[in-house]
């Protein structure tokens, strides 16, 4: 049993339920808690908000909080360590998930803008995150020739922006050509990540 535990939230990003994402998020948990760790998941595409952020960050024009994103908040609030799951499209990430970023991760909460300061103050420093992505094409193409986008996104441009850190990328490339034995090794190695709470 670990005698380190954590506050884990995994925040599952892929729309469908009986996706490999969904898989990888299922075995992550299972392992975690079998450690010791505290561990709770996110489907995304169960709550209900407005994926749209309609007028964006101004203090004049601050868009109604739903139940579910004040609920995010808090589970954010309370974790330790955060893990993300889900499938690049297009080289990014699916909309639920980027509406929930989006709608969540907003001025006061995450971040907070400073007047004479190009940098913000980090609210969510002393988190530490794992993103976890699948992908149809290779790793080397979607970092060489795309850059990570998706990545780049959810890593610098949010967690770390926001004082998450160290953020670790695990990627699970050309999914469509991988045989069972592949998945399963996959598995596998996510059970690892779980146990080790990494």
């Amino acid at each position: 049993m670990n005698q380190n535990k954590k506050k884990i939230l995994v925040v599952l990003g892929h729309p469908n339920p009986n996706s490999l994402c969904a898989k990888f998020a299922q075995v992550y948990t299972e392992a975690a808690v079998k450690e010791g760790h505290s561990v709770e998941i996110l489907r995304l595409i169960d709550l209900k908000f407005d994926y749209n952020l309609r007028f964006g960050y101004g203090a004049e024009s601050i868009q109604t909080m739903e139940p579910d994103i004040r609920e995010s908040q808090n589970k954010i609030s309370k974790a330790d360590h955060l893990v993300f799951v889900f499938p690049s499209w297009w080289a990014s990430m699916p909309s639920v998930l980027k509406g929930w970023i989006d709608r969540v991760f907003i001025p006061g909460f995450s971040f907070q803008y400073q007047k004479h300061s190009p940098f913000p103050k980090q609210l969510l420093k002393g988190k530490t995150a794992h993103i976890l992505v699948t992908m149809d094409a290779p790793t080397w193409y979607y970092k060489l020739v795309n850059w990570s986008p998706g990545i780049r996104i959810l890593k610098k441009g949010t967690l770390e922006f926001c004082g998450v850190g160290p953020v670790k990328v695990s990627y699970f490339d050309q999914v469509r050509k991988r045989k069972e034995p592949e998945i399963a090794n996959w598995i596998q190695r996510v059970m690892k990540l779980g146990s080790v709470a990494a």
